[in-house]
């Protein structure tokens, strides 16, 4: 038997309002019931649903999860998210490979790399 990855479970102070974020950064559907203490964005056949639970105190400090993305047009991408509310960390290049990090709405950490 193998495990599935069915979730990804972000910790966060207003649950719609960060599922509303990443899923106009994926194109993904937020849940319609969404609501400030609990959120999901994706459907079933879309890889794992991102999950979004209110809690009164988060982790300080780095996130110990993070999201790495990739996209041929990154630049673009990159402007995107921060146009969606991200705020743009840094460059970085190495081993041959490219990324920005970036800050969601929260300050939670997630990379962009290009994918050629």
């Amino acid at each position: 038997m193998t495990l599935a990855l069915s979730a990804i479970t972000f910790d966060c102070t207003d649950a719609a309002t960060l599922a509303s974020f990443y899923g106009q950064l994926l194109d993904r559907p937020v849940n319609p019931d969404a609501n400030r203490y609990f959120a999901t964005v994706g459907d079933a056949g879309q890889g794992a649903t991102l999950m979004f639970t209110a809690v009164p105190d988060k982790t300080p400090g780095k996130n110990a999860v993070h999201l790495d993305l990739s996209a041929p047009d990154w630049r673009a991408q990159i402007e995107r998210a921060v146009s969606l509310g991200a705020e743009h960390i840094g460059d970085f290049d190495e081993y041959g490979v490219r990324w920005a990090t970036l800050a969601d709405p929260e300050g939670n950490l997630f990379d962009i790399a290009h994918h050629a």
